[in-house]
């Protein structure tokens, strides 16, 4: 194939994914206007628009949508956006389309972090953010901990990694198992906490997982093309002028922290981190500079719509979020680990 085909070739690949992000955001944007149209109070897509923009508008709805329904549907984007695109990180590092955000145990010691605020009291901070700091900060303990039990001279090999995690994963599960035996009239908080939800959203929670999480996706969509040559092999990583120790770790270390600034504003939320990486490859390939990307905008998408389910499926009761993307999840899991029996390698 000669020099002009290729560069034709390549061309038509960027612009295929210039589409793609391009309908995906427009995606997007429809998704939070929709979502902002939904709930007890029906406000119509004029009105938002009016209100988003300045215009018009009654002041209870623009009460309801600017502090109540706004936040919410921007928080949950960003969490479904940092859990989706720290998943197709883990896969790709780990290179195995079954890894997860939580595969190294971030959403236990979160969980652990959280009930020590919840039944102790114990935070380094008081008020509204005791609860989301020290879930972050045991994500971080966490990661450090699996990381340096890992670490054999100088290296971290991807099956201690993943040890480890399972580990110190189970270690702090049965601490948190002990917090709630003696939580008393607190074990509601803990349970609802693990759910996962959104109820709690508020701009302040946002201001706060926002810088985290554009930081984390920044690395992570900066090292896209290096996550490529990895899922090779370290051995062709190294071959072709790859600084694999770096890439490796700040992948590692990015993803853990889009992780860790979701819980703790979120509590944990299973199956994102799965289902969205997977769903997007099938869709637009296993390349990371697409699929990275596509991953982050529709794990916003999906979030904000299965939180939207959440909280009108039995108004005015609302369903923790974690319930309803468990219960999308577990089946496509299961259909993983069908469409995998007996394939080896990834």
């Amino acid at each position: 194939m000669e020099a002009a085909d290729i560069g034709a070739l390549h061309t038509k690949k960027l612009s295929l994914w210039f589409l793609i992000t391009v309908i995906l955001v427009l995606l997007l944007l429809g998704t939070v206007i929709l979502a902002l149209c939904i709930g007890p109070v029906g406000i119509s897509v004029g009105e938002i628009v009016n209100i988003l923009f300045g215009g018009e508008a009654s002041w209870s709805h623009r009460t309801i949508i600017l502090e109540i329904r706004l936040p919410r549907v921007l928080l949950g984007g960003l969490v479904g956006a940092s859990l989706a695109i720290a998943g197709a990180g883990m896969q790709g590092l780990f290179r195995n389309p079954m890894a997860s955000p939580y595969v190294l145990g971030i959403s236990s010691g979160a969980a652990f972090g959280a009930s020590l605020s919840i039944v102790l009291g114990f935070s380094i901070v008081s008020g509204l953010f005791a609860v989301p700091v020290m879930a972050f900060i045991f994500s971080f303990i966490t990661l450090v901990l699996v990381y340096n039990i890992a670490k054999v001279n100088g290296r971290v090999p991807v099956d201690t990694l993943l040890l480890a995690g399972i580990a110190i994963a189970a270690f702090f599960t049965a601490l948190v198992s002990f917090m709630k035996y003696l939580a008393g009239e607190q074990l509601s908080s803990i349970v609802f906490w693990m759910m996962g939800g959104l109820w709690d959203a508020r701009w302040e929670f946002f201001v706060f997982v926002l810088p985290m999480v554009a930081i984390g996706v920044v690395l992570i969509l900066v090292f896209s093309r290096d996550l490529n040559v990895l899922m090779i092999g370290e051995e062709h990583a190294v071959n072709l002028g790859i600084n694999v120790p770096l890439a490796r770790n700040v992948i590692l270390v990015a993803s853990s922290l889009v992780t860790a600034a979701a819980v703790s504003v979120s509590g944990v939320i299973a199956f994102v981190g799965l289902i969205v990486p997977h769903m997007m490859r099938l869709f637009v390939g296993p390349d990371n500079r697409i699929l990275l990307p596509a991953s982050c905008l529709v794990g916003a998408i999906f979030m904000i719509w299965t939180d939207t389910l959440a909280r009108t499926i039995i108004a005015p009761e609302e369903l923790p979020v974690g319930i309803i993307t468990a219960i999308l999840g577990a089946p496509f899991f299961l259909y993983l680990l069908k469409r995998r029996k007996g394939v080896t390698g990834w």
